[in-house]
């Protein structure tokens, strides 16, 4: 099923990254950023990740990242939780 809109819920890999399909990339016009701000939802909490690196695969659109150690670590998010993207809002460098 293509996702092409926010939110979006994903569950969180064992690396702790978070993959942003090649659909919903496209949708948001984010193919050129590099870094982001990104909101997340996890139990109920809003949390804002600022100035987060988009890692691109090699031979798609998709982009993962990694949610900060510190923020896992505040709020309790281990691998395989699930969260709710809200906000990609791409940041100029």
């Amino acid at each position: 099923m293509p996702i092409n809109e926010l939110p979006y819920t994903v569950k969180i890999y064992i690396n702790n990254q978070v993959l942003i399909p090649a659909n919903l990339i496209k949708a948001l016009g984010l193919s050129k950023a590099k870094y982001a701000d990104i909101v997340i939802e996890y139990n109920g909490q809003r949390i804002k990740l600022k100035d987060i690196k988009l890692l691109r695969t090699r031979h798609t659109d998709s982009r993962q990242f990694t949610i900060p150690r510190e923020i896992r670590e505040t709020y309790g998010i281990r691998s395989l939780d699930e969260v709710i993207i809200h906000e990609i809002i791409p940041k100029t460098r």
